[in-house]
């Protein structure tokens, strides 16, 4: 099992989960977005439907209903109604390590100007470090592309 850490660090969540999502998206297997709060469900939600003139990017929430039908999903909760077998983590959402095993991938996405989320990302890489599975590390450039380090 992998799980990515996007330490993001020159852009925002609101700038870099629509451009993972839709890489996601190309590959056809259905997603989980786990988010902090409702608050944050709901603004992403509006976000990814307003992010770029020319994108679609299905979704929906649970007041969208439905969960079976949408490619991409938005909670704040440990369920997954559409079956995902993809996890984004975003907003200091957390899940279980036991909980990992029903995604084939995972992708914690965490803000680097913020002590608390630095922490809570170093916590859960060595959580499935000492679990047995794959940490991969990703980081920004000065021209915000994204590069694995080692």
């Amino acid at each position: 099992m992998r799980v990515d850490f996007y330490h993001m660090q020159l852009s925002s969540v609101e700038q870099v989960l629509p451009k993972l999502l839709e890489k996601a998206y190309t590959t056809g297997k259905r997603v989980l977005v786990k988010v902090g709060n409702e608050a944050r469900v709901d603004f992403l939600n509006t976000a990814l439907w307003t992010y770029e003139d020319e994108s679609f990017l299905p979704h929906g929430t649970k007041k969208d209903g439905n969960a079976a039908l949408q490619p991409i999903w938005l909670t704040s909760g440990d369920d997954n109604p559409n079956q995902a077998e993809m996890l984004f983590l975003v907003d200091g959402a957390k899940i279980a390590i036991d909980s990992l095993s029903q995604f084939a991938r995972v992708l914690n996405l965490f803000d680097g100007s913020d002590p608390d989320s630095l922490s809570q990302a170093r916590d859960f890489w060595r959580q499935v470090k000492n679990s047995g599975n794959e940490c991969v590390y990703w980081q920004q450039d000065n021209n915000g592309s994204w590069h694995q380090q080692s």
